[in-house]
């Protein structure tokens, strides 16, 4: 038959997958044949089998599900952050810094020029490369390490992941877990590896769990984790690196996206003498999402893998970028509007948590932009009811990692720039939704 799966090696089985895919006799999300069932059919020895969907799956064509079988890869779609398109409803699920507060550039902008830089010169501006070892040196607790400088945090991950990984390789990633984390892990082609965050963190039996899966690399977001708000607490911290220094090459990547504006102690899973370790520090949270430019301090041998990633004249970080970064950043009347912006986040986000326990509705504000809304019934019904009053929101399920999890009673809020009327409405409103 044309549509079936034929091949009595490896390769010609992977290579029948891949010609069924190619004439649409296969689409994104349909189950192939257990491992099992299929060597049986073919008459080969189950190792055959295995190698040839472990063909597949290292070119990112199919996806193992583990007891939900092997999938053709391609179909998942994942929520995306900021504003939604063609809506007409007040959209509080943005996750976006207020654009009052973020500094504007144009004093910073007569600063930046000078001679241009040419191919085979320093991808890092010097002066930026000393401001930025200064910012991260007393985090890392005197380990060896190296500044590289990528378009925003995701691009740090991204090359990250690619320069220690190889597909279907497992990543360790909070649940729920921040959206372009999932994004960036899927489209590698790696498998995610829920590690759930309670209220100080990554949970030390998740982590467990996951190293104990083979994990070769954890994404973690040391304070103002997105969307739950949580910070490593010192002593969830120390625990986690009591249980990562039996795995001192595992990839540990901590996203600090909200370095500047946080009103958390940073607490970190990196330990004296891990050896494969990135601290990322991008600006957009203060400086705004426009500004793509993010810090990502390794360790050496990491470093000169990014660096083969990064190299002049094709993908470096525009010196221009960078200047205006640094003479931003070393701007007082700049740095004081990041102190008072990171403030006024902390006290609209607990004034609104107020106005929520008024009406019996219990949070407590983590750090960040948003808030993280526990309810008594399923995030989607209350979603729905919402969208009736005229606001757009985003429930926990576009977060959730875990695809056998029941569905979220979370809803994450962004209301840091909403006026007191408009913050009472939205509370009256969810109150009501909620009964």
């Amino acid at each position: 038959m044309d549509d079936e799966i034929t091949g009595t090696t490896a390769a010609d089985i992977a290579a029948s997958v891949r010609s069924l895919l190619e004439r649409g006799l296969l689409s994104h999300g349909s189950v192939l044949p257990p491992v099992r069932e299929l060597a049986q059919t073919l008459g080969v020895n189950r190792n055959t089998a295995v190698a040839a969907y472990r063909q597949l799956a290292q070119a990112g064509l199919v996806v193992s599900r583990g007891r939900a079988g092997t999938i053709v890869a391609g179909g998942d779609s994942v929520a995306q952050e900021g504003y939604a398109a063609d809506t007409v409803l007040r959209d509080i699920g943005t996750g976006n810094p207020d654009p009052r507060l973020i500094p504007d550039p144009t004093p910073a902008l007569a600063t930046v020029t000078g001679r241009p830089v040419l191919y085979g010169e320093p991808v890092i501006d010097s002066a930026l490369d000393d401001w930025a070892r200064a910012w991260v040196s007393s985090d890392l607790h005197g380990a060896d390490f190296r500044i590289t400088i990528t378009s925003g945090a995701v691009d740090a991950v991204e090359r990250l992941l690619a320069q220690a990984l190889m597909r279907d390789d497992a990543v360790a990633l909070e649940d729920p877990c921040f959206l372009a984390s999932i994004h960036t892990v899927r489209l590698g082609g790696y498998r995610a590896a829920p590690v759930a965050v309670d209220a100080e963190g990554m949970t030390v039996d998740g982590l467990r769990a996951a190293l104990d899966a083979g994990v070769r690399a954890i994404i973690c977001t040391p304070r103002a984790q997105n969307p739950t708000g949580a910070s490593l607490s010192a002593r969830r911290a120390a625990v986690l690196r009591t249980v990562l220094a039996e795995h001192p090459y595992v990839l540990i990547i901590e996203d600090d996206h909200f370095s500047m504006l946080s009103q958390r102690p940073y607490e970190t899973l990196i330990g004296a003498g891990h050896r494969r370790f990135a601290l990322v520090r991008s600006v957009s949270k203060f400086l705004g999402p426009d500004m793509c430019l993010a810090v990502a301090a390794t360790d050496p041998e990491t470093a000169d893998r990014l660096a083969m990633r990064l190299s002049p004249g094709t993908t470096w970080v525009s010196h221009l970028l960078q200047r205006l970064t640094l003479a931003q950043l070393t701007d007082d009347e700049v740095a004081a509007r990041i102190t008072s912006a990171g403030r006024h986040y902390a006290e609209r986000n607990e004034a609104f948590a107020e106005r929520l326990r008024a009406h019996g509705i219990g949070v407590v504000p983590g750090d960040g932009l948003s808030l993280w809304v526990e309810l008594p019934r399923p995030a989607r019904v209350v979603s729905e009811r919402l969208m009736r009053r005229g606001w757009l929101v985003r429930t926990g399920d576009d977060f959730v990692l875990d695809e056998r999890a029941m569905p979220s009673r979370h809803l994450r809020l962004t209301v840091h720039d909403l006026p007191d009327a408009d913050a009472d409405t939205l509370v009256d409103d969810l109150a009501a939704a909620i009964r």
